[in-house]
């Protein structure tokens, strides 16, 4: 755990580099204009500092899919050069053109750090703590900025300020980023799975882990392949294996999955709930009056709240359904099945899959199939089961043999365990077509023994210690799925090796209606937080604070105006801090649709209050007292919510294959629209006037709050792969509800 925390600390530099620039900028070209006399030039004024704004939205529109084609890691190593060098130009710049091109320069670094920080941090955060580490890069943005204006300010107090060495400052730290992304960074390893390189994979999951066994997340990232496969929901009783059941909603043992724990002769059993899946519903507790009230909440909002309310009343953040069990997954088929290996199963299980990785590098983990044929202590000590086969994931000796001794873990982060189940149907000739399904349970309710449980539990002479688990069912084909084995009818499950899996990101796969649907809710929330008055804010800030007496202490103490507007400046991304903290400490608790949904009303207030301030007349303390307060509210909450939070969803709910082209998809929406924000506010004050500015952000506020409550699901804890495959089931909802 703390690998991964260490590595998103490091890769968040890129963001303090961002932030840095950004605050340098906004300093130096009170100097620039005054050598190149560029009062009479606003347009060359302005150019110096949108060239980087420029760079950065040109660098996006390439920069998802050459991340998908070289991997993350590169692309973060190419943006600390590009720093690096945009630096060491801008120390140079004889004149104002070359000036421009480091700028230009600059901005791809930028571009390349906010579009793919927060896609790799999410990549490689274990799921419990992913929000958390991905309030990063928003903190050491801030912590960049405060460092930058208080150097500047500090410059700005000598006798001849050097913009030159202002700007040429940047290639310091972007060396310190530059040894960090080629010396510490390790690559992605959803990216490294998804180019079959599962031996590296491996190697990255257990330093970010802290742990050898990372079997279940291995097969979790294996899984997150597929784009646009058929997903169904179901719920399954849980409980042991040799007690009966008396509950009438559960269905005949032909599709149990048994899971074995680590004693010997110990094992439970998975009995799906017929019927119609609560989760598929809503939760119990209150959300169908929610529906009934509120029809326009979006079907995937309500999927994604019902996990959240169901979740049990102690170790929801734990990696097993049950704590006192470290129980692996194994399946059970539905029909009796050969137990023992022919010689050309043996021999295919033997086969060696080449890996991408260089010529010589040995790849353990892929001798044999990723799910392969296993019999266990376990079950050679049971009489043999009815029901066929178990199956396991082996990443290497995975399953221990020897009797006593623990199993392998299938779980894969926020209470979500991975398992497979052996399904048949008739096919159009009437013979049955067999298959596994692949299936993501999480614990639903509390143990069966506690009062208002859905099961009832035997007589009196049921152990005391006995325990029935109501899970949900994430139940869909495997990615690694192959009809064409299938049908040369293996004793093993038929797989093969991701790198076969592993297609080019294709446009196509972009109007898959999950993916379509995440689209829709990551670029509409980036637009929404550009016009949400940041901008203007930041843009009127050192109004306020003029006007609040800053600017006349500032001067008593002989700083001049320039200076005074650094150190307030300076000062204001201070208070923001404290904030962004108190934001990362919230965004794994309360939750991401929470803080929005909690933060943007504050930002409504504030921009109201200012509204008043600017029509009504007041005395100027009062005034300046009241407009500094909202000031502060705003920025303190903006930061808790609307700053940091639209990355992190757009980093959290694209699936893998496809990951980069969309979010590149989302940074390119936000910087044109803080393109078109920053170059229509001075437009805009003069038609329409600060007030007015101020009541459209607050409209923006209004829209965005609304737009939250109805589109954007609640995703905190939950692992990647699971969020997509909701997001495919709850597409399909939407449409279906259209429909009817």
């Amino acid at each position: 755990m703390s690998g991964a925390v260490l590595v998103a600390v490091a890769a968040a530099i890129g963001n303090l580099l961002q932030g840095w620039d950004n605050a340098t900028i906004a300093g130096a070209v009170l100097y620039i204009k005054r050598e190149f006399k560029l009062e009479s030039e606003p347009t060359i004024e302005g150019l110096i500092v949108a060239m980087s704004l420029i760079g950065a939205t040109c660098i996006t529109t390439c920069s998802g899919g050459i991340s998908d084609w070289l991997g993350r890691r590169p692309m973060l190593i190419i943006s600390s050069v590009l720093y690096f060098f945009s630096g060491l130009v801008m120390i140079w710049s004889p004149n104002v053109y070359i000036l421009l091109l480091a700028r230009l320069l600059d901005g791809f670094g930028v571009g390349l750090a906010v579009t793919l920080v927060p896609v790799y941090i999410s990549e490689t955060a274990p799921p419990e703590i992913r929000g958390l580490l991905n309030t990063l890069p928003q903190f050491t943005g801030s912590i960049g900025m405060f460092l930058s204006y208080c150097m500047v300010f500090g410059m700005s107090l000598m006798p001849l300020p050097n913009w030159r060495l202002m700007l040429g400052v940047l290639s310091i730290p972007s060396l310190i980023y530059f040894a960090l992304t080629v010396f510490f960074l390790p690559e992605s390893p959803r990216w490294l799975v998804s180019k079959g390189r599962m031996s590296e994979a491996k190697k990255v999951l257990q330093r970010l882990r802290g742990r050898e066994d990372v079997a279940g997340e291995m097969a979790l990232l294996v899984e997150g392949l597929g784009v646009g496969v058929e997903t169904s929901i179901e719920e399954y009783i849980i409980g042991p294996a040799n007690e009966d059941v008396e509950d009438p909603d559960i269905s005949a043992d032909k599709d149990q999955i048994k899971l074995y724990g680590p004693e010997e002769g110990l094992s439970w059993v998975a009995r799906p709930v017929t019927g119609q899946s609560t989760l598929g519903l809503v939760s119990r507790h209150g959300s169908t009056a929610n529906q009934s009230v509120i029809g326009l909440v979006d079907p995937l909002v309500t999927l994604f709240g019902s996990v959240h309310e169901k979740l049990p009343e102690t170790g929801s953040m734990r990696s097993m359904l049950f704590p006192h069990f470290g129980s692996m997954f194994s399946v059970g088929g539905n029909q009796a099945r050969n137990e023992e290996w022919d010689e050309e199963s043996v021999h295919r299980e033997g086969e060696d899959y080449q890996s991408d990785a260089a010529a010589g590098d040995s790849d353990d983990n892929l001798q044999s199939p990723l799910i392969s044929r296993q019999t266990t202590s376990v079950e050679k000590d049971m009489v043999p089961p009815a029901h066929g086969s178990l199956t396991s994931i082996r990443h290497g000796s995975l399953m221990q043999t020897n009797a006593g001794e623990p199993v392998g873990s299938m779980g894969i982060g926020g209470g979500w365990q991975l398992a497979w189940k052996w399904s048949e149907k008739e096919g159009q000739d009437g013979k049955k077509e067999g298959g596994f399904k692949r299936i993501y349970l999480h614990q639903e309710g509390v143990p069966g023994s506690r009062r208002g449980s859905l099961v009832s539990l035997p007589g009196a002479d049921a152990p005391a210690d006995s325990e029935y688990v109501q899970a949900a069912a994430l139940v869909s084909q495997p990615a690694l799925y192959s009809k064409e084995l299938m049908k040369q009818h293996p004793v093993g499950p038929a797989m093969v090796h991701p790198a076969e899996t592993a297609k080019v990101p294709s446009w196509n796969d972009l109007f898959e209606p999950g993916v379509k649907h995440a689209l829709m809710v990551g670029v509409g929330i980036q637009i929404l937080q550009q016009f949400s008055g940041i901008n203007g804010v930041l843009y009127y800030t050192p109004q306020i604070l003029e006007q609040a007496g800053v600017g006349v202490l500032l001067s008593n103490m002989g700083i001049s105006s320039s200076s005074a507007s650094l150190l307030i400046s300076g000062i204001t991304t201070l208070l923001m801090l404290p904030s962004i903290a108190v934001a990362m400490r919230l965004m794994d608790i309360a939750g991401r649709r929470s803080l929005l949904l909690t933060t943007i009303p504050v930002l409504i207030i504030s921009l109201l209050v200012l509204v008043v301030g600017s029509v009504v007349k007041m005395g100027n303390v009062v005034h300046a007292a009241i407009s500094t307060v909202s000031v502060v509210l705003y920025f303190c909450f903006f930061v808790m919510g609307f700053g940091p939070i639209p990355n992190i969803l757009c980093a959290e709910i694209f699936p893998t294959r496809v990951r980069g082209i969309c979010i590149a998809i989302c940074a390119l929406t936000f910087w044109i629209c803080d393109i078109i924000v920053t170059y229509s506010l001075p437009v805009l004050l003069k038609s329409v006037g600060l007030a007015g500015v101020f009541g459209m952000y607050a409209i923006v506020c209004v829209i965005s709050w609304v737009f939250v409550f109805l589109k954007v699901p609640e995703t905190k804890g939950m692992p990647l792969e699971v969020i997509t495959e909701f997001f495919s089931v709850g597409a399909k909802q939407a449409a279906a509800a259209k429909n009817n």
